[in-house]
């Protein structure tokens, strides 16, 4: 395709040689003169001049004094992944369901739902039009899953809630009766678990992406657009409010609450029945805490080496001044 062609899809403007053919993408430093790339932040501007790229994706105000031939735009990244969807397009799984997967009794597929090898779909399931399930996805009864969701291996969605009550001596199952509900165009990564409510539901909303190993426990309320990043887990009864952004590696405790557009990141713990608060707050460590807290402790913790050391002098002439005085 020539970069005449890939500037016409994306309504944007280029410089240099629109003539040229792009036969595929790459990252900056494997792009050869056949392939596109693009340029983010400020690392990538600086690195961007040594790559062989034929062809790069540069934001408006991308210096371009050395005559290459690129395409502006303002979020370089979001055209590339255009882009790549325009070179390389994915191949669609054909609709229908593998040989291999088992659907239970009572099941409502939409048009163009794709279920792909040793699949398990349990009884009362429904599941939205041009949904696609990879391999080895296990859905339990009684779960509600809406449109275009893409499901990667693995996945386990409607397990029981880890609830349990202690008497006499031992723990004993409360059941887990409730369901799970998942929005529309919610992405859930390979081994990403979700577990039914013990009452009522627990809830992923509209466009919410999930990573690879995610953990959503019993009861909890994940909101709409809402990114999770991998090997995050949180406990019963937890609500992310709609448009928050969860790093990899987060632990929450049960009923947190992490207000919309709450940044947590990653490797952060969140204690029980704590409240986040949105509005692009950036939150970090463990207690989860406002990252500007979160840097003055670490602050604090760098300098004690040399307290400790200012404490050894001290007592050294303490105890100096201790014999001179006796």
């Amino acid at each position: 395709m020539l970069v005449r062609e890939i500037a016409g899809y994306l309504e944007a403007t280029f410089e240099g040689d629109g003539e040229r053919a792009i036969d595929g993408v790459a990252s900056l430093e494997a792009a050869g003169s056949t392939q596109i790339s693009f340029v983010g932040g400020r690392r990538a501007q600086r690195d961007a001049q040594a790559s062989a790229a034929g062809c790069l994706v540069v934001r408006p105000d991308f210096d371009n004094s050395g005559g290459r031939t690129v395409i502006r735009r303002l979020d370089p990244r979001g055209s590339f992944a255009r882009i790549i969807r325009l070179l390389l397009p994915l191949e669609e799984p054909p609709p229908g369901v593998h040989p291999t997967a088992v659907v239970g009794k009572d099941c409502t597929l939409g048009e163009g739902v794709s279920i792909g090898p040793c699949c398990v779909v349990g009884d009362r399931v429904t599941i939205g039009p041009g949904s696609r399930f990879h391999a080895n996805v296990t859905v339990y009864s009684d779960v509600t899953i809406g449109a275009r969701a893409l499901i990667h291996a693995g996945a386990v969605i409607g397990a029981d809630g880890f609830g349990f009550v202690f008497e006499n001596g031992r723990y004993v199952k409360f059941p887990q009766v409730g369901t799970v509900a998942i929005g529309d165009d919610v992405e859930i990564g390979a081994n990403s678990t979700i577990d039914r409510a013990a009452l009522g539901i627990t809830s992923v909303g509209d466009g919410a992406k999930l990573d690879n190993m995610v953990h959503i426990g019993h009861n909890c309320r994940v909101g709409r657009h809402v990114v999770i990043a991998a090997q995050t887990g949180m406990a019963g009864g937890t609500v992310i409010e709609d448009h928050a952004v969860i790093g990899g590696q987060v632990g929450m405790g049960d009923n947190v609450t992490v207000k919309a557009g709450a940044v947590v990141g990653s490797g952060a713990g969140i204690l029980s029945s704590k409240v986040l608060k949105g509005d692009g707050e950036i939150y970090w460590g463990t207690p989860a805490r406002p990252l500007k807290q979160y840097l003055e402790s670490l602050a604090s913790v760098s300098r004690i080496p040399a307290l400790r050391e200012e404490i050894a002098e001290l007592k050294l002439k303490l105890a100096e001044l201790e014999k001179k005085l006796k």
